[in-house]
């Protein structure tokens, strides 16, 4: 009775902030609604004592809760996030108990390993049912917003290939190279010799074998292999969706390795996840705290102020960066909805815990990019102190093959 009367208070209390599409449902039957809205979250709490989530409304706690099979919500994926950020921005920041945790952790080759592997080796069947056809899990480029996932995420490999001024007869390096997406087209429309890397056991094979199936054996090699671990050197370096697993304290090593690898004219571009926050905290709520244990282990989000400065300390020049922040909340929302439309099949192709963690990751970062949590960067490089070979501009950015079909 005592912990009812502490949901009713709590209820009423947010009720007098803000009008909340959710109705909680008890183990006894009882009913919550938080505003006059139908309903577009449902909570069922099966028993008194996972009260204590909803009471301390975390994105961790929530989240967790969910995952965990202690709490059911019924609901699409975005309107669960939307659900939740509301009551913890209710209920949290009156409490001055905005969280923003953040851990530095201990990278080892062996721990980097396993985390690539937790999070990319479910199965490739997994990713095939949300992503595009060309499996290219990264955010993709609207070139004028209104494009579907495939024809996006073409945009964006063609939008990288001409940065970076990639030409016939040139040797690429893809580090974290996924399923082999960029690493083949580069290969179809330049006519270059390309290297992919990856830690994945599942993209490896599968990238191996899309790679055989294009009649492309000769141009593209995929390895099983850490980018530390690379050697030889290359005109052009793609890393695109990777360096989040670095840590922010191995970035300049990140940096060096690439500009150890890039000819003295070559041409590197960085593609990835950055934090908005300076103090490089983490995100609101708690939600950096459900990623590092449910979906990302070891993950860092470094701000991009500290990527340009690592990239000045390993030896390289920054000589352009792109946001693309409003790109990967729509790549985001688009997987929800491709997740969300083949849930059923979904289901068979993993448990259900995994299922949820799933089910609420990507759409909470849509969310986060939408609300400027986090952020997305290309950021285009070369050896400091060389004589760029780059354009005088960066018409040959946008003037490129961003419209040719495959």
């Amino acid at each position: 009775m005592f912990k009812q009367m502490r949901l009713t208070s709590w209820r009423n209390a947010v009720c007098g902030q803000v009008a909340v599409p959710l109705r909680v449902v008890l183990w006894n039957g009882q009913q919550l609604d938080f505003s006059h809205q139908v309903p577009k979250v449902t909570v069922h709490v099966p028993k008194p004592s996972a009260l204590r989530y909803l009471l301390s409304p975390s994105l961790y706690n929530l989240g967790s809760a969910y995952v965990e099979g202690f709490i059911d919500v019924k609901g699409r994926a975005a309107d669960m996030i939307a659900v939740v950020n509301t009551l913890a921005a209710a209920t949290l920041r009156q409490r001055g108990l905005l969280a923003r945790a953040v851990g530095k952790f201990i990278h080892t080759r062996e721990k980097d390993a396993a985390a690539v592997r937790y999070h990319y080796d479910v199965s490739n069947e997994f990713y095939q049912a949300w992503l595009d056809p060309a499996m290219l899990y990264s955010c993709a480029y609207f070139e004028n917003g209104d494009e579907d996932l495939a024809t996006a995420q073409r945009k964006k490999i063609d939008h990288i290939l001409a940065k970076i001024d990639l030409r016939p007869g040139q040797r690429l390096l893809d580090i974290g190279c996924g399923w082999g997406g960029l690493a083949i087209r580069a290969a179809q429309q330049h006519g270059v010799q390309v290297l992919g890397v990856t830690l994945s056991k599942n993209q490896h094979a599968l990238a191996r074998e899309r790679v055989r199936q294009a009649g492309l054996q000769k141009l593209v090699e995929i390895r099983l292999q850490d980018y530390r671990d690379v050697g030889g050197a290359f005109d052009r370096i793609t890393s695109v969706g990777m360096f989040e697993h670095v840590g922010v304290r191995h970035l300049g090593a990140y940096f060096g390795k690439i500009r150890e690898l890039l000819t003295a004219d070559g041409i590197a571009m960085n593609h990835g996840i950055t934090t908005t926050d300076t103090g490089e905290r983490g995100t609101p709520y708690d939600g950096g705290k459900f990623i590092h244990r449910y979906v990302f282990p070891h993950g860092e989000l470094a701000h991009l102020g500290t990527v340009v400065r690592a990239m000045q300390e390993g030896g390289l020049e920054v000589r352009d960066v792109e946001n693309l922040r409003r790109h990967y909340a729509r790549t985001c929302a688009l997987w929800t909805e491709n997740f969300e439309s083949n849930a059923a099949r979904i289901g068979t192709l993993t448990d259900a815990r995994r299922f949820r963690i799933w089910h609420v990751y990507l759409a909470g970062c849509s969310y986060a990019f939408q609300h400027d949590w986090i952020s997305l960067y290309q950021i285009v490089c070369g050896k400091a102190g060389g004589a760029p070979v780059m354009p005088w501009s960066r018409r040959a950015m946008y003037a490129g093959p961003l419209g040719r079909q495959p």
